[in-house]
């Protein structure tokens, strides 16, 4: 299926799951998506009928490949799920590691469950192939798909294969992306001994998420994407739907729903 690219002018749409992800991603020609699972879809689905040049999937992922370690980057040569496989945009996969010297470029999974367990990682891995996991990045590539827009993946490692993530890690999110700190005591509180996993979580969450500002800025405008002009606008939407409202250039989702989750560690 051929890729349409739409005039530069329309901008990037950069899909998130977590705030924190999101206000590192947004920029010059870029507008965010934060939402998660089924919101995300209808959000992005309808963000594209107003037009939009490209969408990549930006945030961090767990790791499924021995030897990536937190805060390593992942260009996606294709995003899989059980059943299908979704090549991203050749020039601006290309374009991406000439970006960011050291990324990886490899299969991404997407999956709507958390992957916290490093046997399970260890399984996919050798069943799919792909060096990281999270739960957005295959949402975004079939809407693209849909709409024949060019879609990249690029992803920080946050969780290497081998780390479990302990409990408070995993119930630690807000449906909106925002941390939910109540969680995390709660958690703690119920099971002392994870702690000191808790700390080690946390400061591989720290390492990616400086990796991540260091690899928004190395992309520059457009987050890498070829056929990007500058001076394309920054505000791309500022509009009201079902799914969640734009405020300035992050789309938060704003209605209630159960807890969110992610394919990597949520404490950042």
């Amino acid at each position: 299926m051929k890729t349409t690219h739409a005039s530069p002018r329309a901008g990037i749409i950069a899909v998130t799951s977590l705030t924190l992800e999101a206000r590192i991603a947004v920029g010059s020609g870029v507008s965010v998506i934060c939402s998660q699972g089924s919101r995300l879809a209808v959000a992005l689905d309808a963000a594209v009928q107003s037009g939009v040049s490209g969408i990549i999937s930006f945030g961090v992922a767990g790791g499924l490949a021995r030897g990536l370690v937190a805060g390593a980057w992942v260009a996606a040569a294709a995003v899989k799920t059980g059943q299908e496989r979704f090549p991203t945009d050749p020039a601006w996969t290309q374009s991406l590691p000439h970006r960011l010297p050291d990324a990886v470029r490899a299969d991404i999974l997407g999956m709507d469950t958390l992957v916290a367990d490093p046997e399970q990682k260890e399984s996919l891995y050798a069943r799919t192939g792909a060096a990281a996991v999270d739960m957005e990045s295959h949402i975004a590539a079939r809407i693209a798909a849909v709409h024949q827009i060019a879609f990249v993946a690029c992803r920080v490692i946050i969780d290497p294969a081998h780390r479990p993530l302990p409990p408070a890690a995993l119930v630690g999110l807000h449906p909106d992306g925002t941390i939910d700190a109540g969680a995390v005591f709660r958690s703690v509180v119920r099971e002392a001994g994870q702690l000191p996993a808790l700390v080690r979580t946390a400061l591989d969450a720290r390492v990616a998420r400086a990796a991540l500002r260091r690899g928004q800025g190395m992309l520059g405008s457009g987050l890498g994407f070829p056929y990007f002009r500058s001076g394309s606008p920054e505000i791309l939407h500022n509009s009201k739907h079902t799914a969640g409202v734009y405020t300035a250039r992050i789309l938060k989702d704003t209605k209630p729903a159960g807890r969110g989750r992610r394919g990597a560690g949520c404490l950042v």
